[in-house]
């Protein structure tokens, strides 16, 4: 074999070998790669922590994402494990580092929600237990839509205010939580939003907190968020009580399923 056939062929083999999910289970976890622009700035990245989970809903996660990365932040995405987990869309998002590889001292702990998804976590000692190392340490702890319900069950919301998707609030004060039915809820360094779309808004409340109101509303003209939607039925006043209704009828049984793990997570924090 000629050398450079035997260069191309160790090529190759090296190349096919970090290809494996051996491979990548054994390499050093990074956050996400920062935009070019943000790699120049001046001011010290944020270390962020979003939790990912299989039956999350994506936009929950990309919405504040898409914020927090204008920021200068360095985001690692947490899961269970580093293997994609299947989002409510069909497409996976692949953790950057494990619930014990992530780093411990961080400027935001985020939870996404999606309700089946939720109430799995919130079953989950793995993940509890990392919540509450990591929120009892970081300087701000955040959820949007029912990755609140989690960050209740984990004990980080109790006696703090908060909100959650308008069908599962009710749930928040099980859990020792003072529920308040806004778009987003600050109470000191907690910060809720309420579902999915909410995301955005939560976003550059959060980025308010972290870098100032310059940053935020530059950031909200980079993204054109100025929500003009065609019609006003996004929240169950504006819907009305038929329309509500209708929809907690074909929510009955994932609604009872948060409700019974929202009852067992208050008797494990002994409430």
């Amino acid at each position: 074999m000629s050398r450079r056939s035997f260069a191309a062929t160790a090529l190759g083999g090296a190349l096919l070998a970090a290809a494996t999910p051996g491979a990548r289970a054994q390499s050093s976890p990074q956050p996400l790669p920062r935009p070019r622009m943000m790699q120049q700035s001046d001011v010290a990245p944020l270390k962020v922590a979003m939790l990912v989970y299989p039956r999350m809903v994506m936009l929950d996660l990309v919405a504040p994402q898409s914020v927090l990365q204008m920021l200068n932040s360095d985001i690692h995405l947490v899961g269970e494990t580093r293997e994609p987990v299947a989002t409510d869309l069909g497409l996976p998002v692949t953790p950057t580092c494990t619930v014990d590889e992530c780093p411990r001292d961080l400027d935001v702990l985020f939870v996404p929600g999606g309700l089946m998804g939720s109430v799995a976590c919130m079953k989950n000692p793995a993940i509890l237990d990392f919540l509450a190392d990591r929120g009892v340490r970081a300087r701000y702890v955040t959820s949007v839509c029912t990755g609140g319900l989690v960050l209740a069950a984990a004990g980080l919301l109790r006696g703090y205010e908060a909100t959650a998707h308008w069908a599962v609030t009710d749930l928040l004060p099980l859990m020792g939580a003072t529920k308040v039915d806004t778009r987003v809820v600050h109470d000191r360094n907690r910060l809720t939003g309420a579902g999915v779309t909410a995301g955005l808004d939560f976003g550059l409340t959060l980025a308010v907190l972290l870098r100032g109101q310059e940053a935020a509303e530059r950031t909200q003209l980079i993204l054109e968020y100025e929500p003009a939607p065609p019609f006003h039925k996004g929240t169950p006043i504006l819907a009305g009580p038929e329309r509500v209704a209708q929809m907690r009828t074909g929510r009955v049984w994932m609604d009872g399923q948060a409700r019974d793990a929202a009852l067992a997570a208050a008797k494990r924090l002994g409430l």
